[in-house]
């Protein structure tokens, strides 16, 4: 049985609304309705593996991935040296894929006349061999849009009336319990297993519907139930396999580092590395769940929140914390100075990703590297990170 994350496709999604967005979105690509160019809005970061994976998959064949496949970061490389290598044609590949990331330095300080005037230009002569992907993951994009938070809004109605006149644009909201309980069932299906419902939703329950965890969780159940050559995921096994361990050890690691205790943070990094069964390819979701907790710090310390019923009314619902996490959020919140160490961290860590979604040599040297850095008691050179 092939481990779910590296086929999330593999299950259908028809009818979800959840995913309704990325399906179409593949569909598109696939055909010649293909469009120049895309943004990807929204962080939801399993919708937009879904995504990446799709898009790969029908125009990046894999023989051909190191010529054809440009991951840029636009507070590294302008957007002109980016459009100007989409528009020229590669040698070893007939078409290009560039995914550019950070794209909230195109909305930075000044107007960014000439940026967006050579965007245009570009649109207007696009190669037609080319697909370029703006990845927004700056923006919080809720189920419900109508609680989504103001300056998120703000956000992204500027990236509309900007690249939206352009491009495409692919909104990867936040899936929803239901259609998260739905997709684990499908799974199961897929493979042959039945799924509780009850088991299915205590699982998406106790997750809160973060996807990039429930995947993996849910392929450590059906591997389990194949060991043990059961028909059935029940609750009970949900009880067993799934508690609060992983989440504890990562709370623990994010108080080691903000105590800047980096001996005991690299060493409970390990433990969670070595305690999962993907190893070091369950990095990115390490990522994930640290840039979640480190933006639930930078909100509970903007709003200086100190105590739980403070916490509940700012921290909104599917980004809330595990109950029992709640007060060491709290105090470890309220050890950051200011917003700026968060930032500072949140950009850290987002370095740290885009190095792993590069494909590079030793993912675990990449997590190891973030940690220290973010345990350190000076500040870090970001230039240099």
């Amino acid at each position: 049985m092939s481990p779910i994350t590296s086929a999330p496709d593999s299950t259908s999604t028809a009818g979800l609304q959840s995913f309704a967005a990325v399906d179409r979105f593949l569909k598109e690509i696939s055909g010649d309705a293909r469009r120049p160019g895309y943004v990807l809005l929204g962080d939801e970061a399993f919708l937009f593996e879904r995504a990446r994976r799709g898009v790969l998959q029908a125009l990046a064949p894999g023989d051909l991935r190191d010529f054809c496949l440009h991951d840029l970061d636009l507070a590294e490389t302008s957007i002109f040296e980016a459009l100007d290598l989409a528009q020229t044609p590669s040698l070893m590949a007939p078409f290009q894929v560039l995914f550019l990331r950070n794209v909230k330095t195109l909305y930075g300080r000044g107007q960014k006349k000439e940026e967006f005037a050579a965007i245009d230009d570009y649109f207007r002569r696009p190669n037609p061999q080319a697909l370029l992907l703006f990845v927004a993951d700056h923006i919080r994009l809720p189920q419900d849009l109508r609680t989504m938070d103001m300056q998120d809004k703000d956000r992204a109605e500027r990236i509309r009336e900007t690249l939206g006149d352009v491009c495409g644009v692919v909104e990867l909201q936040r899936v929803s319990e239901e259609d998260a309980v739905r997709w684990v069932l499908r799974e199961a299906e897929a493979q042959s297993i039945k799924f509780g419902d009850d088991a299915a939703r205590e699982l998406v329950d106790s997750l809160n519907a973060e996807m990039l965890m429930l995947a993996s969780e849910v392929n450590k159940l059906l591997l389990y139930a194949q060991a043990q050559s059961a028909s059935t995921v029940e609750l009970g096994d949900v009880e067993t396999m799934v508690s609060a361990a992983r989440q504890r050890s990562l709370y623990d690691l994010t108080d080691a580092i903000s105590l800047k205790d980096a001996p005991r943070a690299v060493a409970l990094l390990q433990g969670l590395l070595n305690a999962s069964e993907e190893g070091e390819d369950a990095a990115i979701g390490h990522i994930f769940m640290l840039a979640k907790t480190f933006r639930q710090m930078l909100v509970l310390n903007e709003r200086q929140v100190k105590d739980q019923r403070a916490m509940w009314q700012v921290l909104w619902p599917g980004f809330r914390v595990a109950p029992f996490a709640a007060d060491a959020l709290i105090a470890q919140a309220r050890r950051y100075r200011d917003r700026s160490e968060l930032t500072r961290a949140l950009q850290l860590i987002a370095k740290a990703d885009l190095e792993l979604r590069s494909s590079p040599a030793d993912k675990r040297l990449v997590l190891e590297r973030l940690v220290l850095r973010l345990s350190s008691r000076r500040p870090t050179d970001l230039a240099a990170a």
